[in-house]
């Protein structure tokens, strides 16, 4: 009685929050669904910022993981659900990040009442997915840290949107043909800028495992504490197996991502005498204003310090 009691407290709580959340839009003079532009909703700030790329102020895109927050384990709100009820589009990353798991986004999806392959899309479509080492089965989600995968998610995007809003093709697909040259240049220069690396030194170690695509990419061997955020972090079965690593190669600095608490990598760094050299972008982009707060500058950031901190003396 008690657990049917909370269930429906939640559902009562989810429904008065979906309502307050239209009854807010519907107060506003103009409210976003009635301004003609085409309603999109993504999963996390990176599928957001590559919309708002294409789209360029004729969509409007509402995120659903914050700034900052791990998307692999998400519990909605009231307030993305009513996004979801009224989006025209949505596009989630795919590869298992939001349908893995405690497999939120499906819930999400189906209490919207919107249907995957018609309303909802994969960015991650087309793309060539890697496997988890613990797992061979399961995918790895991370694909978007190799820039030639995320010019696959922004043709997608826009393929999407021009299917949508095909008043407004032309424009995507202009938006989408410069913004993705402009990828296309940054990942030239990362597939030639850690070549002067000696093989020794290049070995990337973070906390979660979510450099497979970049170190493929780029010619880097990924190693770390735990293989996906979703998992048991910092056991020590797992502090032993990278301390391991690091002793076999010719480690110079350590990275720990934005998304994930320090912990774990600062004991790495005490037993090691290795310095955390910078923090990296990957589930996540920086909070707006500040520097990785677009998909370009976030992979330029991940470049440039990792380039960095393995080319120490």
């Amino acid at each position: 009685m008690r657990r049917f009691l909370l269930t429906l407290l939640g559902v009562l709580a989810m429904i008065a929050g979906v309502a307050t959340f239209l009854n807010g839009r519907a107060d506003r003079p103009q409210a976003d669904a009635q301004s003609g532009k085409l309603q999109v909703v993504t999963t996390n700030s990176i599928l957001e910022d590559m919309v708002n790329q294409v789209g360029q102020g004729r969509v409007q895109v509402y995120s659903i993981v914050a700034r900052g927050t791990d998307p692999h384990e998400y519990e909605p709100r009231p307030t993305d659900v009513a996004a979801a009820v009224e989006a025209d589009v949505l596009f989630h990353n795919g590869l298992h990040l939001e349908t893995g798991g405690s497999g939120w986004f499906t819930k999400l999806v189906t209490t919207a009442g919107k249907r995957f392959g018609q309303d909802v899309f994969a960015a991650s479509a087309g793309v060539q997915p890697r496997h988890l080492t613990a797992n061979p089965k399961e995918e790895d989600p991370h694909a978007w840290l190799d820039l030639a995968n995320g010019i696959q998610y922004v043709r997608t995007i826009a393929r999407v949107l021009r299917e949508k809003d095909p008043k407004n093709a032309q424009f995507y697909q202009q938006n989408a043909a410069a913004y993705t040259k402009r990828l296309a240049r940054l990942h030239q220069t990362a597939q030639t800028q850690f070549q002067d690396l000696p093989k020794r030194r290049r070995i990337l170690i973070t906390s979660e495992g979510a450099f497979k695509y970049f170190g493929a990419a780029y010619g880097l061997t990924p190693a770390y504490i735990w293989e996906l955020n979703s998992e048991a972090q910092g056991t020590p079965e797992q502090m032993r197996a990278v301390l391991t690593k690091i002793e076999q190669r010719d480690v110079r600095s350590l990275f720990v991502e934005t998304s994930v608490s320090p912990k774990s990598m600062n004991k790495i760094a005490q037993d090691t005498g290795l310095p955390i050299h910078s923090k990296l972008f990957t589930d996540s982009l920086a909070k707006a204003g500040q520097p990785g707060d677009t998909y370009y500058t976030m992979m330029k950031w991940n470049i440039e310090k990792i380039h960095a901190g393995l080319n120490k003396t």
